[in-house]
């Protein structure tokens, strides 16, 4: 079998549930494939390590799956902290709209500092009058911040950035070289992936839902972050399963002490631009030294090629970049820049990553040469440009219902709340996780299951 390049066809899997999310684009469909391809390469892996006899059937919700999109936990006697920064949004400039993104202090810093004015919303927008969307898209991306100008799907396919990216695949596999699995004697049909170690140096927000999921089937996921690094709006909803650690890899002792979790990685997944593991002393060629029988899987935003290769992207922006915001508006017949109802970028892109551990997992496991992967937003934008909408029949999906939630409370590290019923079952495999949401840095950077 080959590695995973396109969503499974419509005929490899089951499908209950119905509606969508209000689109202009196929959201709700993007969803159940995004889904079905880490059903697919599960179901692949269970049968290639003789777990099953035969590949287990793979069976979606598709409701439930569109609101996996959003957000997957409800709290119970408390608020989720808000997701964005007071200056974070669109803006009406000289020319047409920008998104600046603010919610890192680093970038909310840089936007200030060209536009010249202090954190209060009301002189950013003035000020931003005054500037072309190209123009002060280029500035603050100098400066070390984040910003998109909206553009139109034509405007997006005739740029440089945007008729490379169309040119990419969907999963680009490069590096072929063989590599021995680790006998892991806890995995079982139930639990495929009990017993393999996955190192997590990804933030908000597709590389912790890629890791989160591989962690509902069973794997040991460590998540990586320096000192005092947080992200309120979302880490309740996307630690689930996971332990969380500090580690400061600028400083001699935590390089010491990463390269040691490498060592014993099964999975790493990162996030990185190119250049910066290298940077820290952890280039291909040490990762392969340090972990040779590892499988990688890495994310950008705006693609591996071209002059944007390199800049810095978050969902929201991206949209921006690529026409959906602009086609979203013209849907709604509104006069702003209309996003996806969900970030619905990051979370097929997320849900691929897992799907990409697995088929390397699979080919791996089955006696073949395996690849590290390589994704991008950008990339999934096109793919949710060409994927058409099912019928209407469902009604709008736009929230979650008392049903929709387990019964079970889940005692997460801000309080207790209930989780979104699973999406996915792979034959007798359900996706559950015994460890609640846990708050960054409450763990210890060691794999537990190596801890004595």
């Amino acid at each position: 079998m080959s590695l995973l390049s396109a969503l499974p066809s419509a005929d490899a899997y089951r499908v209950c549930g119905a509606g969508a999310r209000p689109s202009a684009y196929a959201v709700s469909e993007l969803a159940t494939a995004s889904f079905a391809a880490v059903g697919q390469e599960l179901s692949r892996l269970t049968a290639a390590l003789n777990l099953s006899p035969k590949p287990p059937e793979i069976s979606v919700d598709h409701r439930l799956a569109s609101l996996w999109y959003g957000f997957s936990f409800k709290p119970e006697g408390w608020e989720m902290p808000g997701l964005w920064d007071a200056i974070a949004g669109d803006y009406l400039a000289a020319d047409g709209w920008i998104r600046l993104h603010t919610n890192l202090p680093h970038h909310r810093a840089a936007a200030l500092k060209v536009l010249q004015v202090k954190a209060d919303r009301a002189q950013v927008s003035r000020a931003i009058r005054g500037w072309t969307i190209a123009a002060l898209e280029t500035a603050i991306v100098a400066e070390g911040g984040v910003a998109a100008a909206m553009r139109s799907r034509s405007e997006w396919l005739d740029h440089p950035q945007g008729r490379m990216v169309a040119r990419e695949p969907l999963i680009g596999w490069q590096g072929p070289r063989n590599i021995r699995l680790r006998d892991r004697h806890q995995a079982t049909a139930a639990r495929p992936l009990a017993g393999l170690r996955v190192l997590d140096l990804t933030r908000i927000l597709a590389g912790p839902v890629s890791t989160r999921t591989l962690a509902g089937f069973g794997a040991e996921v460590l998540r990586i972050d320096p000192p005092g690094w947080d992200e309120p709006g979302v880490i309740p909803d996307i630690s689930l399963g996971k332990h969380c650690a500090y580690l400061n890899l600028k400083s001699p002792g935590g390089i010491a002490t990463f390269k040691e979790l490498l060592a014993h990685a099964d999975v790493l997944v990162h996030g990185y631009r190119p250049g910066v593991l290298d940077a820290l002393g952890l280039d291909k060629a040490t990762r392969d030294k340090l972990a040779p029988n590892r499988v990688e899987v890495t994310l950008d935003a705006y693609g591996w090629q071209g002059p944007w290769s390199m800049r810095r992207g978050f969902d929201s922006l991206v949209q921006m970049s690529t026409g959906i915001a602009h086609r979203g508006m013209e849907w709604a017949g509104a006069d702003k820049p209309t996003p996806l109802p969900v970030q619905a970028l990051d979370h097929a892109t997320g849900y691929l990553m897992a799907a990409s551990v697995l088929s390397a997992l699979a080919g791996a496991a089955s006696g073949q040469a395996v690849m590290d992967a390589r994704l991008s937003l950008a990339r999934t934008a096109e793919l949710l440009a060409t994927l058409a909408k099912g019928d209407a029949t469902g009604g709008d999906i736009t929230g979650a219902t008392a049903t929709d939630y387990s019964d079970t409370s889940e005692p997460t590290g801000w309080g207790s709340g209930h989780r979104l019923k699973p999406a996915l079952t792979v034959g007798t495999a359900t996706m559950r996780w015994p460890l609640p949401a846990s708050q960054l840095g409450t763990s210890s950077p060691v794999w537990p299951s190596l801890a004595t």
